[in-house]
């Protein structure tokens, strides 16, 4: 009975074995998937790219994996590796994580050209896409165009007084200050005020030195001898030049004249108008021939200096109008022309500073305020194109030109100044050839990809080339 059992259970098992094998070998292929940026990785299932991670496509025609027919039609050359493109294998390998390197056909290698624009890269190579991979790169393209560039400089200044309306008071007497009007650092003074009484015995003496000179004079002018009368009238020319040598107003000589007897105090004027920026004198204190009493600073005028980067010195000349805008009051505009560049360079933040001289009606601004300079530069006329489509590297720059639809050819450039959005190309690119302004990173991998793989396939695989060894 149990060995009935068995044979009854073979017996239903032997058809579904054969259906699962007939199954199996009439299932059809599956389909092919590709990268559209690098056509030659094929995989068997949807996934991303292992090189540039987009999203694999469904190839257009269906291939059996590994059919004869696929295989046949086209010739393997060598195999590479799929993160390093210069590691190569004369057969099918895997590289230390596991990966599979990627087969390099005889058709694509002769489809890798560098370019025939003299402008082109050695190190990059030409890019073909079909237009389903430009959409999918988002690869978007704008003509190049002849016109002129302006650069907008903006920086910022600060305020500083001129230099040419500072003026400092220093002491030509000894003496002490009995009377001080010059009171507080500040303060607003004009020229020809009061600004200190001083007891001086020097003064003193000039003074009386000065009466007596006048009277003799006087005496001397009655004289019929000629020299005499001129004798004593140098002699209170002398005296009179004196004191004003030693800054005695003239209001002091006419009281002089007047009452006929010395001051025990003068009066020492304001030489400038101005704010007093600077006081080293008080009430009672001694003072002693060339000692700084007090500085006026006439703001009426002032500078702004303002930084200018190293790399923009060649555009910076004297002459050129900047609008200025304080802070304070953004909606000001002022408009100043550069007087003066600085003939040395700021050695730590490498900048080269341009002097803006200006009124300043109102003291409106003040020494330490900062402004902010906007300068419009020049950069003469050229081929323009966006910013966006040139790629620095810092030591070379790199434009794919669309030299037919879908075909992209590097070229190195060079760069003659860029304002805005736009860039003046000095030579490389002419005017009205098309260039990338989008997804330039991504033509650049697959140029430098294509150019290794055909810098590979020049030179041959070689046994040194394959790390790993290869695997059947």
């Amino acid at each position: 009975m149990r060995h009935r059992t068995k044979l009854a259970l073979l017996l239903l098992l032997i058809p579904a074995l054969l259906a699962v094998g007939c199954g199996g070998e009439e299932k059809a292929a599956d389909d092919l998937y590709t990268c559209p940026m690098h056509p030659t990785y094929v995989s068997d299932r949807p996934g991303s790219c292992p090189i540039c991670n987009m999203d694999l496509v469904k190839k257009p025609e269906r291939v059996a994996v590994g059919s004869a027919a696929s295989e046949g039609d086209r010739k393997v050359l060598f195999y590479r590796n799929p993160m390093d493109p210069t590691v190569t294998s004369p057969a099918p390998a895997k590289d230390s994580m596991g990966m599979d390197y990627v087969p390099v056909y005889s058709d694509e290698v002769s489809g890798t050209g560098s370019g025939t624009s003299g402008g082109s890269s050695s190190s990059h190579a030409a890019v073909d896409l079909d237009a389903n991979a430009l959409r999918l790169a988002g690869v978007a393209t704008e003509v190049a165009g002849h016109g002129h560039l302006t650069r907008m400089v903006r920086t910022v200044g600060s305020v500083v007084a001129d230099e040419r309306r500072l003026v400092r008071a220093q002491s030509k007497i000894s003496g002490w200050v009995e009377k001080l009007r010059v009171s507080s650092t500040g303060q607003y003074v004009k020229k020809g005020e009061p600004a200190m009484a001083v007891y001086s015995p020097t003064l003193l003496a000039a003074q009386s030195e000065y009466l007596l000179a006048r009277d003799a004079a006087a005496r001397f002018a009655g004289s019929e001898l000629p020299e005499v009368r001129r004798g004593g009238q140098d002699l209170l020319v002398a005296a009179r030049r004196r004191l004003e040598l030693l800054d005695v107003p003239e209001s002091s000589i006419a009281e002089l004249d007047r009452t006929r007897t010395a001051q025990r105090t003068v009066e020492l004027l304001v030489p400038a108008s101005g704010f007093v920026t600077a006081k080293a004198v008080v009430l009672g204190q001694e003072i002693a021939p060339g000692m700084e009493l007090y500085t006026v600073t006439d703001l009426s005028a002032v500078w702004v200096e303002a930084a200018f980067y190293e790399s923009e010195a060649r555009w910076i000349e004297v002459g050129q109008t900047a609008t200025l805008r304080p802070p304070s009051d953004p909606e000001a505009a002022l408009k100043a022309r550069i007087a003066y560049l600085y003939p040395t360079l700021d050695t730590a933040a490498r900048t080269l500073t341009a002097r803006f001289e200006l009124g300043n009606p109102g003291f409106k601004l003040r020494p330490g305020m900062f402004v902010d300079v906007e300068l419009e530069i020049d950069l003469g006329e050229g081929v323009l194109v966006p910013a966006s489509a040139v790629l620095d590297s810092g030591l070379r720059q790199l434009v794919f030109v669309e030299t037919a639809p879908g075909s992209f050819e590097p070229r190195e450039v060079a760069v003659g100044g860029r304002g805005g959005e736009l860039v003046r190309i000095v030579s490389g690119v002419a005017a009205g050839e098309k260039v990338a302004i989008r997804a330039n990173f991504l033509l650049d991998s697959e140029s430098r990809l294509r150019a290794a793989i055909a810098g590979a396939a020049a030179t041959g695989p070689s046994a040194d080339s394959d790390p790993h060894g290869a695997h059947p």
